[in-house]
C-alpha cells in the first residue's frame, strides 16, 4: 500500500484508538485467569490481533460481540492450546507471552514476520532459564524463532532492562509460579511501561515488592489471577501523532478518548509540546492542541517514551533552532532501527538531521515531498505522513499498510480533520 500526502491544515477532532500496551496486558492476564474476563474496547487489529492469537495458542477461549471481548482463561492448566505461536509483527506480544508459555512443561515455539525475527529475545530467555525454563534458538544468530519449555520454578534471576518488556513478561508470569521470584534489573529503560504492568498487578491484588530505584522486584508465588472486567483506554502513543500533527499544521485539533490519570508514560508528550511552545488544553478524557506561535527546538529525553521518536523527529524539522532527541538508544531495537530510519528518510525530504548513538540532532529544515519508505514500521509510516503534511509537493510513502498495527483508521481519522492523504496499491 502507498499513501500520497500533500500539505495540509488540520482542524477538528480525532478519537484516539485503544491502547496496544493495555490491550496486550489485559489479554495475557485474562488468559492466565481462572474464569471468564470481559475486555471492553480492546485493540483487536495488528499487534492486538497477534496477542489474541497467542492467548488462543495457550488455550484461552474467546468470543467477540460489538466492541466487547470475553475470554475464558486457562487457570492452572498450562498444557492447553498449540505447540506453535505466530505473533506477526508484535514484539510486545511475543515477549509478554513467552514467560507465560514457560509456566508449563509443554514446549512452545514462537515465530513472527521478518521484522520480528530481527528483534532481541535472548536476554529474556536467559533470565527465564535461571528460573527453570529451557530454550533453544531455531535460526541462529537470530533470536526468533525459538522454543521454550518450563515449568518455571521460581528463585532469583537478572534481566536486561534495554526494553522494559523483558521485565514485564517475568512479572506477569511470576505470581503463577509455586515459589517466590526475585528479579534484578540492569539498566532499566521505559520505566512507565513497568509502572503500567505494576498497575495491572495491583488491580489483580497480586502480592509483590519493588525497590525504590526499580532495580529489584519480588513476586510471591502460588497466587492466581481472578477474572475481571476492564475497559481499554485510548493510546497515548497513537495520540502523539494527532498532537504533533496539530503542532505542525497549526490546529486546533481535539484528541478524544485519552485519560491523563492513566499510567501510560507517553502522556508526557503533551508536556514536551508545551515546552516547545505549543498550546495544550487538558480536559476530561480529551486534549486540545493548538499552535499560536513559533515552535522552539529543545532537548528531548525520550528514554521513557521511545515510541514518540519518529513524530518528534518530524516536529524538530520545523522547530526554530536545534532539536536534540537524546537517551533513547532502545529505539534502535523496535520494529526498525528508528533512529537510523528516521534520519535516512527525513534526509531524503531535505532535513538537516544527524544520527547519534542514542538519538538525533535536527536543525530547522525546509522539507520537500518525495518517495520515502516506512520500512514496514507503523510509527515510521505515520511520522512520514506528518512530514508530508508540511512538505512542499507530494510525499509518497511505501509500506503504508503497516500503520494498521496500532492505528487502523489513521487515514480515515486524519482526512476527516483536513489531511490531504490518499491511498493507492
Amino acid at each position: 500500500m502507498i499513501w500520497k500526502v500533500n500539505k495540509s491544515k488540520l482542524k477538528g477532532a480525532i478519537t484516539v484508538p485503544p491502547s496496544k500496551s493495555h490491550t496486550i496486558r489485559a489479554l495475557l492476564i485474562a488468559t492466565l485467569a481462572d474464569g471468564e474476563s470481559t475486555i471492553e474496547c480492546p485493540l483487536l487489529e495488528g499487534d492486538g490481533r497477534s496477542a489474541l492469537d497467542a492467548a488462543e495458542g495457550l488455550g484461552a477461549k474467546y468470543g467477540i460481540s460489538n466492541e466487547t471481548l470475553k475470554i475464558k482463561g486457562i487457570g492452572t492448566n498450562y498444557t492447553l492450546g498449540t505447540d506453535k505461536l505466530f505473533l506477526g509483527n508484535s514484539g510486545t506480544g511475543t515477549r509478554l507471552f513467552t514467560s507465560a508459555a514457560a509456566l508449563g512443561d509443554r514446549p512452545r515455539t514462537f515465530d513472527g514476520d521478518e521484522s520480528l525475527r530481527t528483534r532481541p529475545m535472548k536476554p529474556l530467555l536467559k533470565a527465564l532459564s535461571k528460573l527453570g525454563a529451557r530454550y533453544s534458538l531455531l535460526q541462529e544468530p537470530g533470536d526468533v524463532p525459538f522454543t521454550i519449555q518450563g515449568p518455571l520454578t521460581g528463585g532469583e534471576t537478572t534481566v536486561s532492562g534495554i526494553t522494559s518488556q523483558f521485565l514485564s513478561s517475568i512479572l506477569f508470569a511470576a505470581p503463577c509460579i509455586n515459589n517466590k521470584t526475585t528479579i534484578h534489573v540492569e539498566n532499566l529503560h521505559e520505566k512507565p511501561y513497568v509502572e503500567m504492568t505494576l498497575w495491572w498487578l495491583n488491580k489483580m491484588n497480586i502480592k509483590h515488592e519493588v525497590s525504590d530505584d526499580f532495580s529489584t522486584f519480588t513476586v510471591y508465588g502460588n497466587q492466581s489471577y481472578p477474572s475481571f472486567q476492564q475497559r481499554i483506554p485510548g493510546d497515548f502513543s497513537s495520540a502523539t501523532f494527532g498532537a504533533v500533527a496539530a503542532a505542525l499544521t497549526g490546529g486546533p485539533v481535539t484528541l478524544d478518548n485519552i485519560d491523563f490519570s492513566d499510567p501510560q508514560g507517553d502522556k508526557e508528550v503533551f508536556a514536551i509540546l508545551e515546552r516547545m511552545g505549543v498550546t495544550v488544553e487538558r480536559r476530561q478524557n480529551s486534549a486540545l492542541v493548538n499552535t499560536q506561535g513559533k515552535i522552539n527546538g529543545i532537548e528531548i529525553d525520550l528514554n521513557t517514551m521511545p515510541d514518540a521518536l519518529p513524530a518528534f523527529s518530524v516536529l524538530g524539522c520545523i522547530a526554530k533552532g536545534t532539536t536534540s532527541i537524546v537517551n533513547v538508544k532502545q529505539a534502535r531495537i523496535k520494529e526498525t532501527d528508528r533512529i537510523k530510519v528516521m534520519a535516512g528518510e527525513l534526509s531524503k525530504m531535505g532535513a538537516n538531521i544527524e544520527e547519534k548513538d542514542d538519538g538525533l540532532i535536527i536543525h530547522k529544515s525546509k522539507l520537500k515531498g518525495c518517495k520515502v519508505n516506512g520500512q514496514n514500521d507503523h510509527r515510521v509510516v505515520m511520522a512520514l505522513a506528518l512530514a508530508g503534511m508540511v512538505a512542499e509537493g507530494e510525499t509518497i510513502i511505501e509500506t503504508a499498510e503497516s500503520a494498521a498495527v496500532t492505528y487502523p483508521a489513521f487515514v480515515e481519522d486524519f482526512v476527516k480533520v483536513g489531511a490531504d492523504i490518499s491511498i493507492s496499491y
